[in-house]
């Protein structure tokens, strides 16, 4: 059975952070299951998109979206609250970053996998690629309006004889619904590769509101290594969609995950890329443990990302940007 130590020895990474991109790729392919009432929204309505519901079945349906930056900013705060409670960026000089403003310190390992946008002054490309990812069931079977009001501190909306007319109504998705994706890790270091895959393994809240709801969990189908792009998450949600075939909601979450391997399996046949290695099944779930493992051990996790930051570092003083300030934002 595949583990962790013999992925880091057989070829399948890059020494070092390469300037221009030298075609290695790391797809995680996934199915992100809600499993309480996230917003994914934008101007305070959810995101929907009318696409053909699959590959075979040409009808057109309604399916909710969950943007690119709904995905990759919550990885990427998960990662930056890694680094900072193991002292890689803090507020010294030397290590100081601040997301999304003219402090970005450009080195870290955030900065140089996930980028960063600073005007004229310097930008680095995201080495972490993701696109939006669109339900599995239709949008009318994927969310529910839940009122909602805004009580005093006893409890009730009245107070001195007068009663508050803070009512409303926000629709909110489900739990129990799926969206396939597929996010990849250009040009892989080990350690990059460990730092992205647990951001996707230790985030779980996406989407607006997220302290009060927006519990998502991470199913990992496939883990491959390419020389090239593979299907979008569109393709991947409709060759699901002919694999499942109708299913009334809510789906069974182990229905999804057997229909997605088939899914995955299906489509990376058809791409012109070769996958060694790949890692499925069994295999999968030994990689995914001796990375929940490596995480687990505090010791294991600070060398990893002493390793790691020594890199990204390296990488920034031989090809980054300037140190000059400017106005920053991301570019996830």
């Amino acid at each position: 059975m595949a583990n962790l130590n013999e992925l880091e020895k057989n070829g399948a990474f890059l020494d070092a952070i390469p300037q221009v991109p030298q075609g290695r790729y790391a797809h995680f392919v996934l199915v992100r299951e809600t499993e309480s009432f996230p917003l994914f929204q934008t101007d305070g309505t959810l995101n929907v998109i009318r696409v053909r519901a699959g590959q075979k079945d040409d009808k057109a349906i309604s399916r909710l979206v969950m943007f690119k930056r709904k995905q990759s900013s919550p990885e990427r705060l998960t990662g930056r609250e890694l680094l900072r409670a193991f002292g890689v960026i803090a507020d010294d000089a030397d290590k100081k970053c601040e997301y999304n403003s003219e402090d970005f310190c450009k080195h870290c390992p955030d900065c140089i996998h996930y980028g960063y946008a600073i005007g004229d002054q310097g930008a680095e490309k995201s080495k972490v690629l993701t696109d939006s990812a669109f339900s599995i069931t239709p949008y009318e079977d994927s969310h529910k309006a839940f009122s909602f009001n805004a009580l005093y501190e006893h409890g009730t909306m009245t107070q001195k004889g007068e009663t508050r007319s803070s009512f409303g109504e926000q629709d909110h998705i489900v739990p129990q619904v799926f969206f396939p994706a597929v996010e990849t890790l250009r040009d892989p270091t080990y350690e990059g590769f460990v730092y992205v895959l647990g951001n996707l393994l230790r985030t779980n809240r996406y989407g607006a509101q997220e302290t009060r709801t927006g519990k998502v969990q991470n199913h990992l189908v496939a883990i491959c290594f390419t020389n090239g792009e593979i299907f979008s998450n569109l393709r991947y949600t409709q060759a699901l969609h002919d694999v499942l075939g109708e299913q009334a909601a809510p789906l069974n979450p182990d229905t999804v995950l057997e229909a997605a391997a088939s899914a995955y399996r299906t489509l990376i046949a058809q791409e012109p890329v070769s996958r060694t290695p790949e890692y499925l099944g069994n295999d999968l779930a030994q990689l995914a443990a001796d990375v929940t493992a490596l995480y687990q051990s505090e010791e294991k996790t600070r060398a990893f990302l002493t390793a790691l930051d020594t890199k990204t570092r390296k990488y920034a003083g031989d090809f980054g940007a300037s140190k000059k300030k400017g106005k920053g934002k991301s570019e996830n």
